[in-house]
């Protein structure tokens, strides 16, 4: 038994963990125990900037009060029924959703895997019973360095070795073109027939917030169309604010109305949200289309006993209405503008930083290392060190997420922090 003995209560939960867990996760060592809003403290009671939001699950911020009063409420009176029964929560929940995302129904689900899983599912069924594809020949589009959760179907696609490796054997039906690139989806949409699906996250986070060019996700609506092909967009990372506007796909919109009346909204024929869909607090996914891709899912074909419970569905909705009322796409949007130009600024004299890309106030910064240096881990070490949280991935490139609700001060004060933290590596 590991005593609590430690003047250093975080070392104690380290020891914990690094005992009693298995070894899935290289964390930053730090143990956090409160938030709020942008906001962290560890078990030593020191403050810290959040700078990744659980990878863009806590868009609307730590603990938001609205969200934990509503939690305290429902939990209080009924968390879960299953889908052997109808509960008052669900269906006010769907219809929000739906309309304010422009599709006809969703399906519940739990995590953002869980939602891919959904959408390759449908794909494949609609594929056969709609396109009258070969059955069992159903393939699917991916990208080159995507991330679209653990499973084994989805690491079946996945071309990260660490993935991947002595999992196998892998799940078949997929075929990989880079990320970006619009020639070579057309090409393998000209020779391949029995393609259902094109599975594409608009900006690709964990590969290093990959920002294609801006007519990409229109180009992909169009050829998708061309030849009778679903676009599947995950928007787990990307949607619900965090690059500006209501979701990735909707361009520039200015997120004050439904995304169908917004004029550079690319509509995708199957959305999935997960992350902050509940605002940091519960795993919630959901997947959206219309009827006539949805309906080929019955009774008894998919769903989970977690799904849809009225403890979630009264969260979700709670949480896309805050993301509407305080407005944080735009704020995200005006703030992620601000950072990018002021890290611009500073990479103009660096030696360190290569380049900053992202979307609102979802961004990185590309150090001058290789993949395998550790330059990038001792810059969060040291950030961590100054009082802002952030990690690295893809070995040299440091994604930087805030919560959405952060102000303009804020901004200024991380960016303070971020270039004199920098300035120590140069």
């Amino acid at each position: 038994m590991i005593e609590k003995t430690s003047k250093d209560l975080s070392q104690f939960h380290l020891d914990l963990e690094k005992k009693y867990g298995a070894h899935d996760y290289h964390p930053l060592p730090v143990v956090l125990e409160k938030g709020e809003g942008v906001f962290m403290w560890d078990v030593n009671g020191k403050k810290y900037y959040d700078f990744l939001s659980a990878y863009s699950a806590v868009n609307q911020g730590h603990c938001h009060p609205e969200l934990v009063s509503l939690i305290k409420n429902q939990a209080e009176t009924l968390t879960l029924t299953s889908r052997a029964f109808h509960n008052n929560k669900l269906g006010e929940y769907m219809e929000f959703a739906t309309k304010l995302f422009g599709f006809d129904q969703l399906l519940p689900m739990n995590t953002g895997a869980e939602g891919v899983e959904t959408s390759i599912k449908l794909s494949r069924k609609w594929g056969y019973l709609k396109k009258k594809v070969d059955e069992n020949q159903a393939k699917i589009v991916v990208c080159n360095n995507n991330f679209h959760g653990r499973t084994t179907t989805v690491i079946s696609f996945s071309t990260d070795p660490g993935s991947k490796d002595f999992f196998g054997p892998h799940t078949p039906g997929f075929i990989h073109i880079p990320h970006g690139e619009i020639s070579a989806l057309e090409n393998e949409f000209k020779k391949d027939k029995n393609i259902v699906a094109f599975l594409v996250e608009p900006i690709q986070g964990e590969a290093g917030v990959n920002v294609p060019e801006p007519e990409y996700l229109k180009k992909v609506r169009s050829l998708c169309s061309e030849y009778n092909v679903l676009m599947i967009a995950d928007e787990i990372q990307t949607g619900l604010g965090r690059t500006g506007s209501l979701l990735a796909s909707c361009g520039n919109c200015s997120c004050e109305s439904s995304c169908e009346q917004q004029s550079t909204y690319v509509r995708p024929d199957i959305l999935i949200l997960a992350k902050a869909l509940s605002g940091g607090t519960y795993p919630i996914s959901a997947v959206l289309c219309d009827s006539e891709i949805m309906e080929v899912i019955q009774p008894g074909q998919h769903g989970s006993t977690f799904g849809g419970n009225p403890f979630a569905a009264s969260i979700a909705k709670k949480a896309l209405e805050i993301i509407i009322d305080e407005k944080l796409a735009q704020n995200a949007r005006f703030l992620g503008e601000i950072f990018r130009s002021e890290m611009n600024k500073y990479i103009k004299s660096s030696k360190i930083v290569k380049l900053v890309r992202g979307k609102g106030l979802l961004n990185a910064i590309v150090i001058n290392d290789s993949e395998d240096s550790q330059t990038a881990w001792n810059i969060c070490l040291k950030l961590r060190d100054n009082g802002l949280l952030a990690k690295p991935t893809h070995g040299n490139v440091i994604r930087f997420a805030p919560p959405l609700v952060m102000t303009e001060d804020q901004l200024y004060d991380c960016v303070s922090i971020i270039t004199s933290t920098i300035k120590e590596f140069e």
